[in-house]
């Protein structure tokens, strides 16, 4: 079997098995720093398998588009995977065909895919909920782009793969004041967008409710892929926060390199959940419209990221 389309098999099925699993290891872990025996890091695979044993539901007056977001926010985030560098450090298959701003945007599709979806399903908390997100994301969105711009002219490429492998072999692009001004802003933008920030009444309570409400309506199979593709969101936006910003080394190639990087990536994703675990029990919960500063701050640190490498990108 041609090396490339091996490894390019074991990424988008790691992908598949690590997605459920880290957000196990993340329950889990926090609630032993609660002081709670907390769920099986098995458990997201149990509550998908009780999910696609339901049948899906939907209110009446619903249309088409209610009914396929699900699968489409399902199938937009997980072809990023086939694309970026989340388990190995060089080029898939489709690795052309899509470059740091082209994820970028499809990061924001399915955004929106969501945000259409719960206004269609005719429920006022799943409207509340999508006119939250998309108010929030309006900086969240651009500060996005702003950082994975600012890293494709640091390294003078927009590919991903490049990107990352000049990153870990440069040690001066690496501590560049714009790359570490970057990774703190798309490290906050990760916690916003995978929903690690603790707000006052979060969940399923209204008044915090935000990722939440746009899928209050979806049950059934319909739910499984929403969870499905929350889990694979959260996965590849922080391999890259890992393999592009934080941590680019250890990353090998070859069939039994990208089974090894497998093992590697979930010792990463330990570190950071240990990380973001740590910024939650020492953060007082932030108010519901406290967020918008938050993102403020991470888009001002993108800009300024941009101004630095202007001047020059100084190194510490």
């Amino acid at each position: 079997m041609d090396v490339q389309l091996g490894e390019t098999i074991i990424q988008i099925f790691g992908v598949l098995l690590l997605a459920p699993l880290v957000a196990g290891i993340y329950e889990n872990l926090k609630a032993k720093t609660e002081f709670r025996r907390g769920p099986s890091i098995f458990q997201p695979y149990y509550d998908l398998a009780k999910y696609l044993k339901k049948e899906k539901t939907s209110t009446y007056d619903t249309n088409l588009l209610y009914r396929w977001v699900p699968m489409l926010v399902f199938g937009v985030l997980f072809s990023i995977s086939f694309v970026i560098p989340v388990i190995i450090p060089i080029p898939t298959l489709f690795a052309p065909m899509v470059d740091f701003l082209g994820g970028a945007m499809l990061f924001s599709l399915a955004s929106v895919f969501l945000i259409l979806g719960a206004i269609d399903s005719r429920s006022n908390l799943s409207a509340m909920g999508a006119s939250r997100s998309a108010s929030f994301s309006a900086l969240a969105e651009p500060t996005l782009i702003l950082v994975l711009f600012s890293v494709a002219i640091e390294s003078g490429t927009n590919n991903p793969y490049t990107t990352a492998s000049l990153v870990s072999s440069n040690a001066s692009l690496y501590l560049s004041l714009t790359h570490i001004l970057s990774s703190i802003a798309f490290f906050m933008i990760f916690i916003f967008e995978t929903g690690k920030l603790p707000v006052e009444s979060s969940g399923l309570s209204e008044m915090g409710m935000i990722d939440e409400g746009r899928t209050y309506e979806y049950g059934g199979r319909n739910l499984f892929f929403l969870k499905y593709a929350a889990w694979i969101k959260q996965f590849l936006l922080g391999s890259v926060l890992l393999n592009i910003f934080i941590f680019p080394w250890f990353m090998f190639t070859g069939i039994t390199g990208s089974l090894i990087d497998i093992i590697i990536m979930l010792g990463k994703w330990i570190v950071l959940i240990l990380i973001i675990i740590f910024i939650e029990q020492i953060l007082a919960k932030v108010r519901l419209f406290k967020i918008a500063d938050f993102l403020a701050i991470s888009f001002t640190l993108a800009i300024l990221a941009l101004v630095l490498f202007k001047l020059g990108g100084a190194i510490i």
